[in-house]
């Protein structure tokens, strides 16, 4: 009975408008207990969703690929949470963010601001879109003093992924994918790195979920990332890029919950996670990861406090919960044609609460 209620939920969701299509994936204790795929994953092309089909995943790409290599760099003593990115980035030596440290960045504490429109920037020059990037993020005023308070922050984790690049010697995509994704045998998450138009856009093109019809690119975004940003840069940047499918992201996530529980993991390291998980200050947000908030959180009111998850402005989210073992993978198509569509800021908190209380 309680799976056919989370169905009938999901499918009056799709009927009211919230979102074309979906994929719901929850899990307790290390099991797949509902999975199941919803609606239209191609409102144009009819293309039904399908339990495998692909996401664009948005800001999932900050805990799921950004926060977990940076894991990896500290495991290896290559950086720490406390290192000042003055020490790694020459480029920052002699600014004023100097001193914000590899922690801020995770944690929005920097004082970079939340957001900036680069895109109509790089999009006028010829040349390294990436190295333009840099130099803006260089030159960006801080919006608030440093270790301050706690603004989300897209532009903190643009410099993380830099860093990354700057100690792993290797891009991001590239690191994650050798270091993390591999050995765990996840195969389906993945950038798709559009300079290349790469051989995963044309195997996947058929379980790629549609995003926007995007007003000035003047196309629907198929395996184009919907952000503007890590759009302009070639689609790998640390904020945003990360495509892939429910299952991929559960084996990652079960990895995840094993280190919050201080059980055998394969790659990533249980003190580590465990210390980025702390929260510092009451704030709701801890190192690459959100917390439920006391009111209205997106996570519903039943997670518990030392749950982690994440939201991605494409319809996306992820929550994880070691109290109850839950782990909760919620992605849908909600910009999908077009971004005005926020229906699913009520629908989240409501299925993850109808999910707690049938299937907890």
């Amino acid at each position: 009975m309680g799976k056919d209620r989370i169905s009938r939920e999901m499918e009056q969701a799709i009927s009211k408008g919230i979102f074309p299509g979906a994929v719901l994936l929850c899990a307790t204790n290390q099991k797949i207990v509902f999975h199941e795929s919803y609606g239209m994953a191609d409102i144009f092309e009819k293309r039904k969703m399908r339990k495998d089909s692909i996401f664009d995943l948005a800001s999932l790409t900050k805990p799921l690929a950004t926060t977990l290599a940076v894991s990896k760099l500290i495991e290896r003593q290559q950086v720490f949470l406390n290192q000042k990115i003055g020490s790694i980035l020459k480029e920052f030596k002699l600014s004023p963010k100097a001193d914000i440290t590899i922690d801020m960045l995770l944690r929005h504490t920097s004082g970079f601001s939340a957001f900036r429109e680069y895109f109509r920037k790089i999009i006028k020059i010829n040349g390294n879109s990436r190295q333009h990037l840099r130099y803006l993020l260089v030159h960006e005023a801080l919006e608030n003093k440093i270790d301050e308070c706690q603004i989300y922050s897209d532009l903190g984790f643009m410099v993380l992924s830099w860093i990354i690049e700057e100690i792993a010697g290797q891009r991001l995509d590239r690191f994650v994918s050798e270091q993390i994704y591999s050995p765990l045998e996840i195969d389906d998450l993945f950038f798709v790195d559009l300079n290349l138009k790469n051989k995963k856009f044309n195997k996947y093109r058929q379980k790629i979920v549609a995003t926007q019809k995007c007003p000035w690119r003047k196309k629907l975004l198929i395996g184009e990332v919907d952000d503007d940003n890590a759009w302009a840069v070639g689609g790998i940047e640390g904020h945003a890029g990360l495509f892939g499918d429910a299952g991929s992201i559960y084996k990652l996530c079960r990895e995840i919950l094993n280190a919050l529980l201080n059980k055998p993991t394969k790659v990533l390291a249980p003190d580590i996670i465990s210390a980025f998980v702390q929260k510092k200050n009451y704030y709701d947000m801890v190192a690459g990861f959100d917390t439920p908030s006391k009111k209205n959180s997106s996570s519903g009111q039943f997670l518990s406090s030392s749950s982690v998850g994440h939201l991605g402005f494409t319809g996306t989210s992820l929550w994880i919960d070691p109290e109850t073992s839950l782990i909760v993978i919620f992605l849908t198509n909600r910009v999908h044609p077009l971004r005005s569509n926020e229906g699913i800021k009520k629908f989240r908190p409501q299925i993850h609460d109808l999910i707690y209380s049938e299937l907890i």
